[in-house]
């Protein structure tokens, strides 16, 4: 998982790949990420508090509508799934009945309005490996599951000119995240736009 969020990272950085594609994801082919949707003994809501949010000094709430393909329908009962680094920029990789996972992490599931909301706190940079920001997430819709492009932020000082010419050129530039700060609590906005076949999401 480490080697995975690592690499996807550099090809951003390098502007070979600037944005994470969509693509399949089948549980039963890959133990290390089968952790991720362990999700069916958990009641979820459309509320979610990643780990060790509270003791965190940049606390960050995600809040947005995930959408079906339209663009327009709100769609309901979509779970999203959320890992990230800590606050150093270092993943909290955890074994549990023999499979790894990355402890900072959660899951929400749309309510009617397609509205979800993620209490967690802003990752930091890895700068041995000069690693952005990022929240990595994936989407699981009518039994299928997609990974998304990462979720960066503005305020990353990390991410140079040249990536965001790149990303507004080549891949979606709402991804880049630009925070408010209420009540001593960042707070970003992001509508997601469900995949239509293999299409990527926005």
């Amino acid at each position: 998982m480490n080697y995975r969020i690592a690499l996807l990272s550099f090809f951003i950085l390098l502007g070979t790949q600037k944005t994470v594609q969509a693509q399949n994801y089948l549980v039963d082919e890959d133990a290390d990420y089968s952790a991720i949707f362990n999700e069916s003994n958990l009641s979820l809501t459309n509320t979610d508090t990643i780990p060790g949010f509270n003791s965190k000094a940049q606390k960050l709430k995600v809040t947005g509508t995930i959408y079906e393909s339209d663009g327009v329908t709100p769609a309901k009962d979509v779970v999203l799934y959320i890992e990230q680094a800590d606050e150093n920029g270092d993943f909290d990789l955890r074994t549990s009945n023999e499979q790894r996972y990355v402890h900072h992490r959660g899951w929400v599931k749309t309510d009617a309005n397609g509205q979800y909301t993620i209490y967690t706190f802003l990752p930091g940079n890895d700068r041995r490996y000069n690693l952005l920001q990022q929240l990595f997430l994936i989407v699981k819709h009518n039994g299928e599951a997609r990974e998304m492009e990462s979720l960066l932020f503005d305020s990353d000082p990390l991410l140079s000119k040249a990536c965001r010419k790149k990303i507004t050129k080549k891949g979606d530039p709402s991804r880049i995240l630009k925070t408010t700060t209420v009540n001593d609590m960042l707070v970003a906005q992001k509508d997601i736009v469900l995949y239509e076949s293999s299409e990527a999401t926005k």
